[in-house]
Order: C-alpha cells, then sequence, then structure tokens
C-alpha cells in the first residue's frame, strides 16, 4: 500500500535537527510557499462549490462545514467570518468538528476515528444545505461517515482533500485536490495542507458572496458593521460608490439600520428606504444593476419634467 503524500518524508527533511534555524527556517517558508499554490490546481471545483453554497444561502440551507483535528481548526475559521464579512446570518451556518470545538488548548486525536455522534449532529441535514468536508488524507473517518450521508440524503458535497483518490474526493460532488507536497515535518498537516486548505476555504466563501451579489469592485458591501471600524468601513465604502459626503453616507446608513446596499442606493437618491430593498429585490441582492436601475429611473423621471 501506497503512503499517502501527507504521511512521506519530505525529500529535505534528512538531518533538519542539526542545521542551524536559519536554514530551518527558510525551508519552512518555502515549503509553506509551494503548498499555497495547490489551489491552483483546483479553480473550477472550487467555482462550483461556491456555486452550491450560494443556492443553499438562497434557499434557506445551511452550510455545514466539517472536519477533525488541523483540517477542522480551518474549516472553523472561515465558517466564523462570514457573518461579519458577508452578514450570513448565523442560522444558516453550521460548524461540526470531531469531539466539538476546543475550549481549551488540548485537542483530542481519538475523536476523528469516531463517528457515532454523526446521527446526532446531522440530524437536520436538508436536501438544501451544503457539506463542506475537509480532511488532509481523505480518509478521516469522521469526514468520510458525513459524506457518506450527505450524498445518501442528496446533499451537495463539497471535499476538500490533499491527497489524490482518496474517498473524500470520490465521494464529493464539487472534489477539491489540494496536492501539497510531503511535510517538512512528516504528517503535520496544519502546516502545507493546513495552509492550502485555508486558502481554498478563503477562495469557496469569497467566491460565494461574489455570486451572491456581496462584493463589488472588492469591497464588502454586505459586511455587518457591528463595531467602530466596520462603521468607517461601510461609510467609505458607501462615500466610494455614491461619490456623497461622510456626513450623507451617515444619515443613509442610520436610515437603513446599517444596511449597507440600501445605503448606497438611498444616499444615490433612491426615494425611500422601502424603494432602496424593492430595487434589490428584483436584481436578486446585487447593487451594481440596481443602481444603474435607479440611474435610469431618475433619468426618465429628469426627462419628463423638462418636457
Amino acid at each position: 500500500m501506497n503512503t499517502p503524500v501527507t504521511e512521506q518524508l519530505h525529500q529535505d527533511a534528512h538531518g533538519l535537527d542539526t542545521r542551524p534555524l536559519i536554514e530551518v527556517a527558510n525551508l519552512l517558508a518555502t515549503s509553506q510557499a509551494s503548498a499555497a499554490k495547490a489551489p491552483l490546481e483546483a479553480l473550477a471545483p472550487l467555482c462550483g462549490g461556491a456555486q452550491a453554497m450560494a443556492n443553499s444561502i438562497r434557499s434557506g440551507g445551511k452550510l455545514r462545514y466539517l472536519a477533525a483535528g488541523s483540517s477542522g481548526l480551518m474549516a472553523a475559521s472561515d465558517a466564523l467570518e462570514l457573518g461579519g464579512t458577508f452578514s450570513i446570518p448565523t442560522k444558516q451556518i453550521a460548524i461540526h468538528m470531531a469531539g466539538g470545538l476546543p475550549t481549551t488548548a488540548e485537542m483530542p486525536g481519538d475523536v476523528e476515528d469516531a463517528a457515532d455522534t454523526l446521527e446526532y449532529e446531522l440530524a437536520d441535514l436538508h436536501t438544501d444545505d451544503t457539506l463542506i468536508a475537509v480532511s488532509a488524507s481523505g480518509t478521516t473517518p469522521y469526514t468520510i461517515a458525513a459524506a457518506k450521508m450527505a450524498q445518501a440524503k442528496g446533499v451537495p458535497v463539497i471535499g476538500i482533500a490533499n491527497n489524490s483518490g482518496s474517498l473524500l474526493l470520490q465521494l464529493a460532488d464539487h472534489a477539491v485536490l489540494l496536492p501539497t507536497p510531503p511535510e517538512l515535518i512528516s504528517g503535520s498537516t496544519r502546516m502545507g495542507a493546513g495552509t492550502a486548505q485555508k486558502i481554498a476555504l478563503n477562495m469557496l466563501s469569497t467566491l460565494m458572496a461574489v455570486e451572491l451579489g456581496h462584493i463589488q469592485d472588492g469591497m464588502m458591501i454586505n459586511l455587518r458593521a457591528d463595531n467602530d471600524k466596520l462603521r468607517a468601513r461601510a461609510n467609505g465604502i458607501v462615500c466610494q460608490l455614491t461619490g456623497v459626503t461622510a456626513e450623507r453616507a451617515d444619515a443613509a446608513l442610520g436610515s437603513t439600520d446599517g444596511a449597507l446596499k440600501s445605503a448606497a442606493l438611498v444616499a444615490a437618491g433612491a426615494l425611500s428606504v422601502e424603494a432602496a430593498e424593492a430595487l434589490l429585490t428584483e436584481t436578486a441582492g446585487h447593487l451594481r444593476p440596481a443602481m444603474n436601475r435607479l440611474k435610469q429611473n431618475n433619468e426618465t423621471t429628469n426627462l419628463g419634467e423638462t418636457k
């Protein structure tokens, strides 16, 4: 039986402990940089997975991030950012980590073999959901069992793994293979494999946000402004999108209770918050076409007034 790439010895690992730390540091940085390129090999399944995630959000389903060990930490970190960054409702995000999310510095390893909790954890699994299952080896029992449950219920599975031909990738509707080289510290997949997973997960959620219309010109136009930094960012985005003053942007954001897309439309001349929301409904939440429609409506109104 061939040893999985994630368990093989790195070609530069021999004598690693005898080298100057500066050499080891260079090898560590170089190996991480090499691993960071892995998602470039999976652009199509990443885009397909992002579309499945967007469909789940539109239909009221859940994004279910599921993994064990260091892969679980990578998955959880992405899931926890979706509310503040893109205002994805927390009720539409679920984090499933073997053994539960750690509350101390101890993370037990035996739980990744235990799939007996999944019947309870995934009891409300629905066809509108999307499962994002992550496993460096692609063979973790907890993750494989979840992927099989999802497959049986017709739930789309995004499988992220670092070993080609692994069972998780075979079970996945969107198979994201991240072909990272062997770890400099053999089997320590929190390193190169984890780096590639983090990038792939960031890409998935960001591509999903593009699909949902939550990003425009590189700006987070659906962020949740719940602290001073984000309130200032929201104000700046409204100013950037519409050319109004900071004071007018603040007034618009106040009228929409911080809803940035609606605020941008109000600042741009929408007659009311309700009118702004109606435009967004017509464009499925995409601000750019809503702004174009507002501009056309305003031009038509002005033309009628001059006749």
